[in-house]
């Protein structure tokens, strides 16, 4: 052998075992670029052109992933710089800023192994979707997207004046043009709390060709749960793509269907749009919802995993009347738990559909087991009091327990967290009204005061409030769970009296630092302790109302120094009926409709 064949040779066998350190020892066989069932790569827009940014996201429902490799059309490949996201499931997502005219190939691997491939090509003419069904991979798609969405620092505000912005955001929104017809840039996306999740799945829906089903139901009543009827299937955004038109039409007739009835129908029911699932880290996926037994709705988007002393947060958004959407963490204050013959409280996900063409329909609750890796179906939600219901979501939230000042401390930023939120909704009530000089809001009559539409739905704040009150409660209550409920804490040798007493102490001095402010009615900012909130319930039982002045609203009195610049009062029957319906407030114990 000469010394060129040689080298030859050589050569050959050293670029072999490098495309096999990189690629796994399954790639090379493997020149089809397979997708996994666990794992699946997808990229986006459906059809990319040069230069353009190519959004390229893994999804893993069986583990974390490592990294995202690339090959351009000229055979260099590069490392993709991602970000992680989630678990379950599990997301790299990363974008290629240039690309240029030609095939892509993306694999995903971890542990050295190639996981998943897919090419796309960039500037291709014709491009056609896949048929896509409500599987795994479009569930886990659906809840990283979710995640990326309304993903921020978890410690960090986030609100917007409505779910627009946020669909309208490239940077959140991965969909963000997947159509190519410049479909987002004059989105309208205004849903309430009810319409929330029905509206997400719906623009996912739509970008990914996929059916939705949702359905009629009633409000139910004192007695008995809402019931619905038989399941409108949209088929209309699968096949080729649709236009924005179209999806406005279908969301619109889909917001004149559903109310917040649709999502509190009891557990063991089958004719619904979803179904619970059990209380289980692995089964409470971002686009899970939670529908209180109450009436309102809220979406899971992260978990923040507990570190060190830190603790752990469940993170969720909300859409209110006047459609601001806001970021909040899971605490007693703001998911509220009953066990009530009005509703079917708790976490729920969307009834995957079956079959195809006119055959599709929801899938039955036997059938939702869990074999296909999806959240299985479970009632144990309706056997728990809601002491139980708290002290299991705590256990997943903080595994580990948590020391009780950081318990504290955790429940406290809640509770501001919630009392800024009002800030500004009060503010938008108090804009409205002096926008509209010698308009008078109508006020419901009885329980509707909490379910109603109009400026009063807009406006008013009775449901706020009552998660308001409910949350003081719970923050000063602390010291007696830990009493209560010591497995929970960290108490390190101490024990739970010694510990909770030291609690009392941390919060009498926490009433006296942490502070809201808000603009009074002469357009002068007044501060308000956490300590004078606590002292102005009395106020705040009441405070709901929008015909009142903003200071009024804080509680303020007549002889209480910022209560000097209120100028306008509610109609005296709006009052009587307001401290007749006080005692809801007061015990925190919502009327039955």
């Amino acid at each position: 052998m000469d010394l060129v064949s040689a080298q030859r040779i050589l050569a050959s066998v050293w670029l072999f075992a490098l495309a096999l350190c990189a690629h796994g020892p399954d790639a090379l066989a493997a020149d089809d670029c397979p997708q996994g069932r666990a794992v699946r790569l997808w990229t986006a827009p459906l059809g990319p052109r040069p230069g353009s940014p190519l959004e390229i996201v893994a999804v893993a429902t069986d583990g974390p992933l490592e990294q995202i490799l690339i090959t351009d059309p000229n055979g260099r490949r590069d490392r993709l710089r991602v970000k992680s996201l989630g678990g379950p499931p599990w997301a790299l997502y990363g974008t290629q800023f240039r690309p240029v005219a030609g095939t892509y190939r993306t694999e995903t691997s971890r542990f050295g192994r190639i996981e998943a491939c897919t090419r796309v090509t960039v500037g291709e003419q014709d491009v056609r979707r896949e048929t896509a069904d409500w599987n795994l991979e479009t569930e886990a798609l659906y809840s990283v997207w979710i995640e990326h969405l309304f993903d921020t620092p978890p410690h960090e505000p986030l609100s917007f004046d409505s779910l627009g912005p946020v669909l309208r955001d490239p940077e959140r929104n991965f969909l963000f043009n997947y159509l190519g017809q410049g479909e987002d840039r004059s989105i309208r996306a205004e849903p309430d709390c009810a319409d929330l999740p029905y509206f997400l799945r719906s623009y996912f829906a739509w970008k990914l060709g996929l059916p939705v089903a949702y359905r009629a139901c009633s409000r139910g009543s004192s007695k008995r749960p809402p019931s619905c009827r038989s399941p409108m299937v949209e088929t209309r955004f699968m096949g080729a793509p649709v236009s924005l038109d179209t999806f406005r039409e279908i969301v619109r007739r889909q917001a004149d269907t559903v109310h917040s009835g649709s999502a509190r129908t009891a557990l063991s029911d089958e004719s619904t749009d979803f179904y619970p699932v059990p209380l289980e880290r692995d089964a409470l996926w971002p686009g899970t919802l939670y529908a209180d037994p109450y009436g309102h709705v809220m979406v899971l988007v992260k978990w923040v995993p507990q570190r060190g002393d830190r603790s752990g947060l469940l993170l969720a958004v909300d859409a209110q009347p006047d459609n601001s959407v806001t970021r909040k963490r899971f605490w007693e204050g703001t998911f509220l738990f009953a066990k009530t013959h009005s509703a079917g409280p708790g976490f729920k996900t969307f009834r995957p559909l079956t079959g195809s063409g006119s055959g599709l329909r929801p899938v039955s609750n036997t059938s939702l087991d869990g074999r296909d890796g999806l959240p299985r179906y479970s009632t144990e939600q309706a056997s728990l009091t809601p002491d139980d219901f708290y002290a299991r979501l705590e256990t997943l939230i903080n595994p580990r327990g948590l020391d009780p000042n950081a318990a504290y401390e955790a429940t406290l930023d809640a509770l501001m967290e919630q009392l800024e939120t009002r800030v500004a909704s009060v503010a938008n009530g108090e804009d409205y009204v002096r926008s509209h000089p010698g308009t008078t809001i109508a006020m419901p009559s009885g329980p509707a005061i909490f379910e109603t539409t109009g400026a009063w739905e807009d406006y008013s704040t009775p449901s706020r409030d009552m998660r308001l009150l409910i949350a003081m409660k719970v923050l000063e209550s602390l010291p007696e769970r830990i009493r209560r409920y010591p497995n929970l804490y960290r108490l390190a040798g101490e024990s739970p009296s010694a510990a909770a007493s030291r609690i009392e102490r941390l919060h009498a001095r926490r009433l006296e630092e942490r502070s809201i402010s808000y603009r009074r009615s002469d357009g002068s900012d007044w501060r308000l302790s956490l300590g004078d909130i606590y002292r102005r319930r009395p106020g705040l039982e009441v405070g709901y109302n929008p015909n009142d002045c903003i200071e009024r609203r804080w509680g303020a009195t007549e002889d209480s120094p910022d209560g000097a610049t209120c100028g306008r009062r509610a109609p005296r029957d709006q009052l009587a009926r307001m401290e007749s319906y006080r005692p809801w407030f007061r015990d925190t114990v919502r009327p039955p409709r």
